[in-house]
């Protein structure tokens, strides 16, 4: 097995404590995945098309890709998630890095990036992640990353209650202006970098992939009190994701999402 690569104590740390795949599973996460879900059956090619699953994590995306008929590899830095996710019905999956991916050039039809660019703090290092991808990928082949949203962190807390915490206000107000966030066990979260919605454009540009669609994910939904009542009753739930779709492209709204989806032909 290829040897994890290295990152942050800290972020290694929070992956290993196996959270990633329930958030997703579960509460208000679900809106994430569905969402996911939806913008990316819409712009993949046909099974049995090949995805790289890249920083999959446990392969909470690789199981509804490899049920839909592709061929799903996931390469993830925690060897903890790839056990995991090998596990799974039609998944292989091993260790690796999003920037110095093993895969030939030209061999995958899609590459996901639903992960690396959130713990990618320098600039050079995410647009390497996103040119590695585009190596890897056929001519015309996908490629989706997600990123998370600058206020995310400053709306995640003030939705919990957390805001007023001396321990909590500063160092989420600092994700908003500069885009790193310091993670802690009262925000929840790990180091993570936050984007800018115009600034993910530049870096796909920067690593040959013009031209990218940006998708908000949750729009404004996951801010609501009640999100779980809708997401739990399924008219309800169709009705909101029904507007979510109409809705994410919308300029204004991209920012307010708590994800982006971005995505580009190589």
């Amino acid at each position: 097995m290829t040897e994890s690569p290295e990152f942050a104590p800290e972020i290694m740390d929070y992956y290993l404590r196996g959270r990633e795949n329930e958030r997703l599973r579960s509460g208000r996460g679900r809106l994430e995945l569905w969402r996911t879900r939806d913008v990316l059956r819409r712009v993949l090619p046909p099974a049995p098309a090949r995805v790289l699953d890249v920083g999959g994590a446990g392969g909470v995306h690789a199981e509804w890709l490899a049920a839909d008929g592709y061929r799903v590899e996931v390469v993830d830095p925690v060897p903890a998630h790839v056990d995991q996710a090998a596990r799974l019905p039609g998944v292989v999956a091993r260790v690796g890095d999003a920037r110095a991916l093993e895969d030939a050039g030209g061999s995958a039809d899609a590459v996901l990036l639903l992960g690396p660019l959130y713990h990618l703090s320098d600039r050079a290092d995410r647009v390497r992640a996103l040119a590695e991808a585009r190596r890897v990928v056929r001519p015309g082949g996908v490629v989706a990353a997600a990123t998370i949203s600058r206020w995310a962190a400053v709306h995640d807390m003030i939705r919990s209650g957390r805001y007023a915490e001396e321990s909590v206000r500063p160092v989420v107000d600092d994700s908003a202006r500069h885009g790193l966030l310091r993670g802690n066990e009262r925000i929840g979260f790990t180091t993570a970098y936050f984007h800018d919605p115009d600034e993910i454009l530049g870096e796909f540009a920067d690593a040959g992939l013009p031209e990218a669609r940006r998708y908000a994910l949750e729009g404004v939904f996951s801010l609501y009190a009640d999100i779980n009542e809708w997401l739990d009753d399924p008219e309800r739930r169709g009705m909101l994701l029904d507007v979510a779709r109409r809705s994410e492209g919308e300029p204004t709204l991209l920012g307010v999402a708590g994800h982006m989806l971005t995505v580009a032909h190589a």
